[in-house]
């Protein structure tokens, strides 16, 4: 299965779960650490640029091995392909920590999920997700990616499983190497040649000699 296209098309379909959601009510933050610099701050209120500066100034609230774990199944989420960067590459992880900090609700749920992840690897695999090879961390993820398919007992690790996903989505497709990956173009400047002619005859109008010197004209030819 192809994880990206299929993340992708979530979002292009506008069902782009609870954080996405959440987090656009906050889009003004640009939630991730890196990215936040003057311009950005340029129309925001006091208190929001103040609110910023606080959440990247206070102590990290992973560990290193939270955010070791965090930066593996980021990349699994959304790996690097031939089209873009992974997960890390759009500094996912970054983005993570500092939602946690700004939404705190994350933080119990996130926290929980990670011990969760340990403790069943350790009893599926007598070690940690981090130190699992590769085919045993996915098989892990599977276990619990597919809420329809899971196990009833495995229902914590689902959970967090989905809003793990729903984290680093939101972090990936609003970084620019997302923006990119979803070919957003934004708007782009239109090139108008005037009104057309037989609208023109139909109201009795034309244009003079001197407008048709004067405005640039575009061929809009294929």
């Amino acid at each position: 299965m192809d994880r990206r296209k299929s993340l992708k098309t979530l979002l292009i379909g506008s069902v782009g779960a609870g954080v996405l959601v959440e987090a656009c009510t906050n889009a003004d933050k640009k939630a991730i650490a890196n990215s936040a610099d003057v311009s950005i701050d340029a129309d925001r209120m006091q208190e929001e640029k103040d609110h910023a500066a606080k959440t990247k100034t206070e102590p990290n609230f992973f560990t290193k091995e939270e955010m070791a774990t965090i930066t593996v199944l980021s990349n699994i989420i959304i790996p690097k392909d031939d089209i873009s960067g992974s997960a890390t590459d759009a500094k996912v992880p970054e983005f993570i920590e500092f939602i946690v900090k700004d939404m705190p609700s994350h933080q119990t749920p996130l926290r929980g999920g990670l011990r969760w992840l340990d403790l069943h690897c350790l009893k599926l695999y007598n070690k940690t997700f981090v130190s699992c090879n590769s085919k045993e961390q996915i098989e892990v993820v599977d276990s619990i990616a597919y809420p329809e398919k899971a196990k009833k007992e495995l229902a914590q690790g689902v959970a967090f499983f989905n809003r793990m996903r729903d984290l680093v989505t939101t972090g990936f497709y609003t970084s620019e190497i997302g923006v990119k990956d979803l070919d957003y173009k934004g708007n782009v400047p239109n090139q108008w040649n005037g009104v057309p002619e037989d609208v023109l005859k139909q109201y009795k109008m034309a244009y003079s000699e001197r407008e048709l010197k004067e405005c640039v004209s575009y061929d809009n030819k294929p």
